[in-house]
């Protein structure tokens, strides 16, 4: 089956493993074009050897450095924000989530506090959660993983979810609010229009989809962007099959954005074979769906960094390792005493006998000591 284009080639699987690659590694350009090219930018606070949100840029934006997305974002069309999950995304994407419905009803003694909490933001401008904790003393409540936080900081967190607020910046990896943009809040949207265009952002982002990662990625839009929308889903995921091209390759359905073809000349190029060691996020767009991961280079990829120490198999913070075209193994890396040390490791149990990939891999941990500001590239 194969359905989208006419008189073209139908894709196989090494044409999609390769349309993965090519279509994910552009050229490397500024950070608003590619959070733009990507869509949306998943962040995590783990720092091994820095956050997921800065590992997926450095491939993707030129001379970037640790921290420049936190540094630049204040003047970036940008947002903090759910989507599939959270992170960053351009302004425009985020206003089709919004005025966003609630997952968890307030009683009316919480939206008084946020009320009051509203004016203080806009009196105010932009706001520290300590300030908000001094000015009210809500105190300190149960979170969701079972501790205690203060109740000023969930509180703030619901109200940006809600899009009462937005986050202005950060200090120290703390998120400072300020009142939501007006026309962002107050934007309205068609509802069956919004989500087929998020829907189109993640296809867009980590196109190709296998068929099972299409329907997860549209009912967790309707639980974390849109849950205002969740009914609609399935009638949204018809649509999306009935729209998107699509092929069943190698015993899986797949599907991808519309106006491309992973069997086209365009994504056929060896660039995407290229001697260049690149150590990849556990977030990654190329490695982020582990069932496409093992189709695509036969081995299982795990995020082990919450798994206790005894029962991992790759590492803390395995950083998944793409050499020409393929998944070799994997990378820890560690800043210790000034310096970066990095501990490679092989599906095949042992590196490529190939003066090449040592060379590169030697090459792809410079990069990092840049990146990181250990050293001047």
């Amino acid at each position: 089956m194969f359905r989208g284009y006419h008189m073209t080639t139908i894709p196989t699987l090494p044409h999609l493993r390769r349309y993965a690659i090519s279509r994910s590694l552009f050229a490397p350009t500024t950070l608003s074009r590619a959070i733009a090219k990507l869509g949306f930018v998943q962040a995590d606070p783990i720092r091994a050897p820095a956050r997921a949100q800065d590992l997926t840029l450095r491939h993707r934006v030129t001379d970037y450095r640790a921290g420049d997305l936190e540094a630049r974002y204040p003047r970036l069309a940008i947002e903090e924000d759910f989507f599939v999950n959270y992170g960053f995304l351009p302004r425009t994407t985020q206003a089709l989530m919004h005025p966003r419905g609630e997952r968890t009803e307030w009683p009316k003694s919480r939206w008084a506090q946020a009320q009051a909490v509203l004016a203080f933001v806009q009196e105010r401008g932009v706001v520290h959660p300590r300030e908000v904790d001094a000015a009210f003393q809500h105190g300190s409540s149960r979170n969701w993983f079972g501790g205690n936080s203060k109740a000023s900081t969930q509180l703030l967190d619901g109200m940006h979810y809600r899009g009462l607020l937005r986050v202005a910046r950060r200090e120290g990896g703390i998120r400072l609010y300020a009142p939501q943009l007006a026309h962002e809040r107050d934007a309205q949207t068609d509802p069956d229009a919004a989500l087929d265009a998020l829907i189109d952002v993640t296809v867009a982002k980590y196109a190709p989809l296998p068929a099972a990662t299409l329907s997860r990625f549209v009912m967790w839009l309707g639980m974390a962007a849109a849950p205002q929308w969740r009914d609609r889903r399935r009638a949204a995921l018809a649509r999306a099959k009935a729209r998107l091209p699509q092929a069943t390759v190698d015993g899986a359905h797949w599907f991808w954005p519309n106006g491309e073809n992973p069997g086209s000349r365009r994504f056929a190029g060896d660039d995407v074979l290229d001697d260049e060691v690149r150590l990849l996020a556990p977030f990654d767009p190329i490695v982020w769906d582990r069932e496409r991961f093992e189709r695509f280079w036969g081995w299982a990829y795990r995020f082990e960094a919450y798994t206790p120490a005894p029962k991992r198999v790759r590492g803390y913070y395995a950083l998944p390792m793409l050499w020409r075209g393929q998944v070799i193994g994997w990378a820890n890396a560690a800043v210790r005493d000034g310096q970066l040390q990095v501990q490679p490791g092989y599906v095949s149990g042992r590196a490529p006998r190939d003066v090449v990939f040592k060379r590169a891999l030697q090459e792809e941990q410079t990069r990092l000591e840049a990146f990181l500001g250990l050293q001047a590239l």
